[in-house]
């Protein structure tokens, strides 16, 4: 008798922390998403401890659905977290009641799949690559493109244009480049996460336009860099403010995020696309956690706890990636940041 009633009590205690323990649950970024995926795994890694028990509170459910998507769903009530390319402004983080602090940084590159013609080796300039995109420049062998590269042998082919579809933080970056480039571009179709494309073919998601892009012979399209690397794909040289012509590379992006500022009091940054110098990459991303601050004190500390963890002990993964990862001295600014909003951020 006594066996049964500790077997049902049992069963019942377990049903009652089933039903309490919760995924921390978070969406956004495809930019960012290899490098949250694995911070995640890790994350339930370390509080397993080498064990065989696990929670559910310890697991990463992350929807790579884009920035704009991500921070829309912050409105449901069962997401804790957005990832977005697309920082939000101080006022818009004060009126939702947000929390928003960087995460990881890296660049975007432009992809020309050409027959021939190696990583790098092309060279390309704003205006020019905001002509393609206009259908100005139609041809790989236009003069524009061969006045650039007098040394490459260029196709007579139709550049075959592509891009995102969806709403995308690489987007606002890449179409942010081109309206500071080419004032036609930016009274046109402009900078924005999602915009009307005058042109070209659209895909959804990082893998997928990386995916199109290498099976779509004389296309160009713009990706993560370290998409771009793991594929193998042949991405462009810029050219910089400065005029200088850079290999992107995470040392490149670097010096190109020195300018972009994050405000450890409002939560908000600077552009990342001012980037100027010399060796400065002139199209980077910074990706953002916006945190909403009335989702309990337990599950805000699950997700503050995800990434300190990621600040400490990630930072070589995600250069092994292509990223920039935080460095010690700004993950202290937010962390410090946290406790200052918060109150509560436990260490």
């Amino acid at each position: 008798m006594w066996s049964r009633f500790a077997l049902l009590l049992g069963a019942i205690i377990f049903s009652a922390a089933s039903t309490q323990a919760e995924p921390i649950r978070g969406a956004g970024s495809t930019f960012a998403a290899p490098i949250i995926q694995l911070w995640s795994r890790d994350y339930e890694a370390m509080r397993t401890d080498g064990g065989d028990f696990t929670s559910p509170d310890w697991r990463v459910d992350y929807e790579p659905v884009g920035s704009l998507a991500g921070v829309m769903r912050l409105g449901q009530i069962e997401t804790d977290f957005a990832a977005t390319d697309a920082p939000l402004p101080a006022e818009e983080l004060k009126t939702r009641n947000l929390l928003q602090f960087p995460i990881v940084m890296g660049g975007i590159v432009v992809v020309a799949n050409v027959d021939g013609i190696g990583a790098g080796a092309l060279r390309l300039s704003g205006p020019v690559i905001a002509d393609i995109y206009l259908g100005k420049v139609t041809k790989w062998s236009d003069p524009s493109i061969k006045a650039l590269n007098p040394d490459l042998a260029l196709p007579d082919m139709t550049i075959e244009v592509l891009h995102r579809e969806d709403g995308s933080g690489s987007t606002l970056a890449f179409t942010g480049f081109l309206s500071a480039s080419s004032p036609e571009w930016a009274q046109k179709p402009g900078a924005g996460t999602l915009i009307k494309w005058p042109l070209g073919k659209g895909e959804k998601g990082t893998g997928g336009l990386a995916n199109l892009t290498a099976r779509t012979k004389n296309s160009i399209s713009y990706l993560e860099y370290g998409q771009v690397v793991r594929l193998g794909l042949p991405f462009v040289s810029l050219q910089n403010r400065a005029g200088t012509f850079i290999r992107p590379s995470p040392e490149a992006f670097q010096a190109g995020l020195e300018t972009a500022t994050w405000d450890g009091t409002t939560g908000s940054s600077a552009n990342a696309n001012e980037a100027a110098g010399e060796t400065a990459y002139p199209m980077t991303v910074v990706t953002y956690v916006v945190v909403p601050k009335d989702r309990g004190e337990g599950r805000i500390n699950r997700v503050l706890d995800l990434f300190r963890l990621a600040f400490s002990r990630g930072g070589d993964e995600a250069s092994a990636l292509g990223y920039v990862p935080v460095s010690p001295a700004l993950a202290g600014k937010i962390e410090a940041y946290w406790t200052a909003n918060l109150g509560f951020a436990n260490n």
